[in-house]
């Protein structure tokens, strides 16, 4: 009897000291993926962020023109969004490779990139965290109404009503990221210095760990 009780007490042991399975396959805590819709200012954030962290930023669509010769809006019009999303999962599988090598790297995603279920899975797998940048939808609105050449760089910003309903659409997978950053009516220094003085990136590399995501 007493053989029998030691070995369930030292069984007990084993399964309590072992770790659970992470997902990552990486160090997440030297990267980040910056999520969000059309007008919440990943690029921006990205590059005041990769300033103060003196870490590389790159724009995932920026990678996708150099890589296909056209930009965003030509793959658009001449070939159609799905030869548009068939080059996105290809260069971001690229860059998912890239990130576990350690690259300490920020990446500013399309705002349809992490809306896509196979891209969702493979990044949320990858244990890299993901910032939400949020606004409300008519802010989204008027900051794109408010630049430039609008039409060439958001093919999918056409109405006020489409773009409300794309938006419902993608916000389910926005609110999965790891960290959610208000943005509304802050300037883009400030967006960047809050995530940087959170220190989120380790932060939200442990709860990715310990499965406490938002």
């Amino acid at each position: 009897m007493k053989k029998s009780s030691r070995k369930t007490v030292n069984a007990g042991r084993r399964q309590r000291r072992k770790k659970p399975t992470t997902m990552h396959a990486g160090p997440p805590g030297n990267s980040v993926f910056l999520v969000g819709f059309m007008g919440a200012g990943k690029s921006s954030v990205g590059r005041a962020l990769g300033q103060r962290l003196n870490w590389i930023f790159e724009d995932l669509d920026d990678r996708i023109a150099a890589r296909e010769g056209r930009t965003v809006a030509e793959i658009f019009r001449d070939s159609g969004e799905s030869e548009f999303r068939r080059a996105e999962q290809s260069v971001l599988e690229q860059v998912l490779g890239e990130l576990r090598g350690g690259v300490a790297r920020i990446v500013a995603l399309g705002g349809g990139t992490f809306a896509q279920g196979q891209n969702h899975k493979a990044i949320q797998a990858s244990g890299v965290p993901t910032v939400f940048l949020d606004a409300p939808v008519e802010e989204l609105w008027q900051r794109c109404a408010r630049q430039p050449n609008l039409d060439a760089r958001r093919p999918l910003h056409t109405s006020a009503s489409k773009f409300r309903e794309l938006h419902r659409n993608r916000l389910p997978y926005y609110r999965t990221a790891s960290l959610r950053v208000d943005t509304a009516g802050k300037p883009v220094d400030a967006i960047a210095a809050e995530i940087a003085l959170a220190r989120c990136l380790k932060a939200i590399a442990t709860r990715i760990e310990e499965g406490d995501v938002e």
